[in-house]
């Protein structure tokens, strides 16, 4: 049996962005067998959609073992560069597909990056370039099993995120979950262990269930059920892509355009940014300005829009 490499040691939103090119090479490697090296705690989701065969946990970069050595194939879904080339290229494979940046020659194998594709489509068209058979990328939703129900019908608000650009002000979450509780909504605040006394001061605002306990499992069970999302540009963002859950998006300082929901049927998008080249930095310390934007009536009428 023939045996295909895939780095992608990320964070959850990453992963779930990367599940269309996931389906994709399944498609083209029939009766291979798919080694992914992704963050451990992730195995689940893709054993359990059967996008990969075996997972290794890989935490980053800096320490990336037991991968099978001298695959057939090798393909970096992580990077553009040298340091998510560099642990594929150890293990010697017959071949290996990725990107290389902008300015930079392609090769038969290396496609060139695109800053400004959608973080879905780039995966998808790295893999359509060079396997045959890859065929078009296929929806973020419908790729994963249903999992099992938590809190069924809730709405879910997620204020945290992995850094100050992206975090909205805890004041104008609290005014909306208190709102959309005054609506009827059942919310639950979901965030993570350290970001507890944020869940706790929007929970408390509303008089909610503040959930910072969840397992990916979890999460995805209560997302998968939920009746609305709201949250910014983070995981939880794309777990309700990933389940058709709709969704409320606070956009910022990342364009949409590069990492929103792919489809906007069931979602809605808060990016009030007046130049559409606008980029600012995913990692500041500094509440991001466009994000600064977003009021909390703009973010009350999408959400009473698309959960009417």
């Amino acid at each position: 049996m023939s045996t295909c490499v895939v780095l992608r040691a990320i964070g959850l939103g990453d992963l779930l962005a990367g599940l269309p090119a996931m389906a994709v090479l399944r498609r083209a490697l029939p009766g291979w067998q798919v080694v992914a090296a992704v963050p451990g705690r992730f195995a689940g989701v893709l054993t359990g959609a059967g996008l990969a065969d075996v997972v290794v946990p890989t935490e980053g970069l800096d320490d990336v073992r037991g991968l099978p050595a001298e695959p057939e194939l090798a393909v970096d879904l992580h990077g553009n560069g040298p340091a998510s080339r560099a642990p594929l290229l150890a293990l010697d494979p017959g071949r290996l597909i990725g990107y290389v940046r902008p300015g930079e020659v392609p090769t038969p194998d290396r496609s060139v990056w695109d800053d400004d594709e959608h973080e879905v489509a780039r995966w998808c068209r790295l893999l359509a370039e060079h396997l045959p058979g890859a065929g078009a990328a296929p929806p973020v939703w419908g790729l994963l099993p249903d999992p099992r129900p938590v809190r069924p019908r809730s709405t879910v608000v997620h204020p945290g995120a992995a850094s100050g650009s992206r975090r909205w002000p805890v004041d104008r979450w609290a005014a909306v979950a208190r709102a959309l509780a005054d609506d009827g909504h059942r919310v639950v605040v979901t965030g993570t262990p350290g970001e507890q006394d944020l869940v706790d001061a929007v929970a408390g605002a509303a008089r909610a269930v503040a959930a910072t306990d969840l397992s990916v499992e979890g999460l995805f069970g209560l997302v998968a059920g939920a009746r609305l999302v709201l949250s910014g540009d983070t995981g939880t963002a794309h777990v309700a892509s990933a389940f058709g859950t709709p969704s409320v998006v606070l956009c910022g300082p990342v364009s949409p355009a590069r990492w929103g929901p792919p489809s906007r049927d069931r979602h809605r998008v808060l990016w009030p940014a007046d130049d559409p080249r606008y980029r600012g930095d995913p990692h500041g310390a500094a509440l991001d300005p466009v994000l600064a934007r977003t009021t909390v009536a703009d973010v009350l009428a999408c959400a009473r829009e698309v959960a009417a």
